[in-house]
């Protein structure tokens, strides 16, 4: 999992912005502590027909000192609870393309010592509705008689650890949830709204959540105890010396279940423990993601660093750079002041830094993803089957500009081997790698992936005659059904460039020993042999649509990099005094129309364009997995926004001719 941030990281956002507004959400789930635990305890000791002596006691009941315990001990649960926010949280969700990833994920140590501090935390509380409910529930030893000698001793209370056990077992529930239904995956809201109209809308559905929750939790461990409710009690009892009181009602037994009072305190216990936790979860995603202004430009050098062209080009702290993304795309919507921030020039010097740095950040990003989607559709074909034989990706950066700007960098062109996921995606940040990329790895372990797919992704065997060579001697370049010849060469009379030449593969001079032979066969012989087991197919094959969700996981940055970009250069037609856009403009319309292609490539593959199944209503934010639809809108809005601007200027712009083919069918509203 790709952490937001680390408390360990020295950064200047990080101490001044992200631990503030973390405290604050904690501060303000422990002042809400009291208002929920006074909900709580009204429906704890509802009664219909006495109400006089249902508010009497309810009222006696908030200013005792069992209560104010209760609450210094679940200021404590909330504490940790937001401590586990602050360090889990990620802005690209983790998505297993496998059940076994998944498995995987799920028995890490870190996970398991995740899911037993929520059981312990989860005792906890349920510690705590237990003594504010009282009665029956109150202790875990009560005074009984025994049958044969009438003597008083100490036993069991059956219902104090029915509750307890609830607890653990609702804890280790939200810790599983958290990483099935990618709870801890911060999602941006595409309205912006205030923190308290926010709270408020989003107030009704965490109750909602948090009552389902509770009643499926209820359910299952109902089931649970009935089979297996004996083991704590009996090795409970044995270790803390309780007798079991034989005149009641076992509660592992049917009989013993079919409580309404028991099942009652059971639902409203459990929904009382997830709404402390999923309110807590509510308030921290609400100040994490409010909006954050960064200056343009800054009069002082020891500000420099908190200018928003520097935070784009940031690479460690990943909430900065989506916040200063998300800036990017507000300052050019709705603030004209920033905006001609954006497109002045230096003083002295003359030069456009500010758009340089703001244009090549966003088409590094866009160009990125371009080479992502291409090196996914190169590694699997249309039919689910690799391809015979790989073409290499000869890609030129759209964020070259074509004009001699300092800051304003040509991208070299590249003309190197197909680079599948497994060698794209797990890269860091800094051009092609970048740790917005989605956490996506072809099963190449899996027992059933072929040499092929150990080819594509680059894992060649040894003694194969493509070890430490390029995978095909055939290196052919892309025709322009995707990529069309560049302008830049065309602009400079200067001839394309011609594919890099490949060198032969060296001839094996050396057959396989015999035993490297034999241990090869048995190793095939039992990969087909596990391919034949249902279970393990099972768990290793890919899940429908989580190599596509995978792929785009960190699309809201692209998103964010598209609205700003393209709403910058609409604005630039009227806004922009000294030209500085013009001199980009052709390379940011190739960058988005390549970028169209790949998309539009990529939604013709199987399960690419099939919506998800809608899931019950839970805390876990499911909207990662409708952002390649998310940026497929914005990424022709991007291109609707610029030719509805320029109109029939952009005919004046030196691009190829097939991408001009491409923008003309916007300019007619084919698109």
């Amino acid at each position: 999992m790709i952490k937001m941030f680390s408390l360990k990281q020295n950064c200047w956002f990080i101490r001044k912005v992200v631990i503030w507004r973390a405290v604050a959400s904690i501060a303000w789930s422990v002042l809400l502590l009291p208002v929920t635990s006074a909900v709580f305890v009204l429906l704890s000791r509802f009664s219909l027909f006495h109400p006089i002596q249902w508010i009497s006691e309810c009222t006696s009941l908030l200013t005792a000192s069992s209560t104010i315990f209760s609450l210094v001990v679940l200021c404590g649960v909330v504490l940790i609870t937001g401590l586990f926010n602050l360090e889990f949280y990620t802005l690209v969700p983790s998505i297993p393309c496998s059940r076994m990833a998944l498995l995987g994920t799920v028995l890490h140590p870190r996970q398991c010592v995740h899911s037993l501090v929520y059981c312990t935390m989860g005792m906890l509380v349920m510690w705590c509705a237990s003594v504010t409910i009282g009665g029956r529930y109150s202790t875990l030893g009560i005074p009984c008689r025994q049958s044969e000698s009438g003597e008083v001793v100490t036993c069991l209370n059956e219902y104090h650890l029915f509750l307890l056990l609830a607890g653990a077992f609702m804890g280790y529930s939200h810790s599983f949830l958290g990483v099935v239904q990618n709870m801890y995956y911060v999602s941006f809201q595409p309205i912006q709204q205030y923190k308290y109209p926010r709270f408020k809308g989003c107030l009704p559905m965490v109750l909602k959540c948090s009552v389902i929750q509770s009643l499926y939790s209820a359910r299952n461990f109902a089931a649970l105890y009935f089979f297996f409710g004996y083991v704590p009690k009996t090795w409970i009892s044995s270790t803390l010396h309780l007798q079991i009181d034989s005149s009641l009602q076992p509660l592992d037994s049917l009989t013993g279940l079919l409580d309404f009072s028991l099942l009652y305190h059971l639902s409203i216990s459990g929904t009382f423990l997830y709404f402390t936790w999923y309110l807590t979860v509510l308030l921290f995603r609400i100040y994490v993601t409010e909006a954050y202004s960064f200056p343009v430009q800054s009069t002082f050098t020891e500000d420099a660093e908190q200018c928003l062209p520097k935070v784009l080009a940031e690479t460690n702290t990943l909430v900065m750079k989506f916040l200063a993304l998300q800036d990017l795309a507000l300052l050019s919507q709705h603030s004209l002041s920033r905006r001609l921030e954006v497109f002045s020039l230096s003083q002295p010097g003359g030069h456009p830094h500010n758009w340089n740095a703001i244009s090549r950040e966003c088409m590094s990003l866009l160009s990125e993803l371009t080479q992502r989607l291409l090196a996914h559709q190169d590694a699997v074909a249309s039919n689910g089957r690799v391809k015979s034989q790989s073409a290499s990706i000869d890609t030129r950066s759209a964020s070259s500009s074509s004009s001699g700007t300092e800051d304003v960098a040509e991208t070299p062109r590249l003309s190197v081997p197909l680079r599948t996921p497994g060698s794209v995606f797990t890269s860091s940040v800094g051009g092609v790698h970048s740790a917005l990329t989605a956490p996506f790895t072809p099963d190449v372990d899996s027992p059933f992936s072929s040499p092929a797919i150990r080819r594509l992704v680059g894992q060649q065997e040894p003694r194969s005659p493509w070890f430490g060579t390029v995978q095909s001697p055939h290196i052919m370049r892309r025709g322009p059904k995707l990529w069309s010849a560049s302008t830049d060469s065309q602009s400079n009379g200067s001839p394309p460039a011609s594919p890099a030449t490949v060198p032969s593969p060296p001839a094996a001079n050396q057959k396989p020993s015999f035993l490297a032979q034999w241990l090869q066969n048995r190793r095939e012989q039992v990969k087909s042999f596990l391919a034949k087991r249902v279970l393990i197919v099972y768990l290793f094959n890919k899940l429908p649509e989580a190599s596509s969700q995978a792929l785009f996981a960190d699309s809201q940055a692209h998103i964010w990099a598209l609205q700003g970009l393209s709403h910058l250069v609409a604005a630039s037609f009227s806004e922009d005094q000294f030209g500085v856009v013009q001199t980009t403009l052709p390379s940011i319309l190739s960058c988005l129309v390549v970028l169209l292609e790949a998309v539009d490539r990529h939604f013709k593959l199987p399960h690419a364009s099939s919506k998800p199944v809608r899931t019950v209503c839970s805390m876990g934010d499911s909207t990662y997995k409708t952002l390649r639809f998310a940026l497929r809108a914005a990424l022709k809005t991007a291109i609707y926004k610029i030719t509805t601007t320029f109109g029939e200027h952009l005919n004046a712009v030196n691009i190829s001719t097939e991408h001009r083919k491409r923008l003309q069918q916007f300019l007619e509203f084919k698109e």
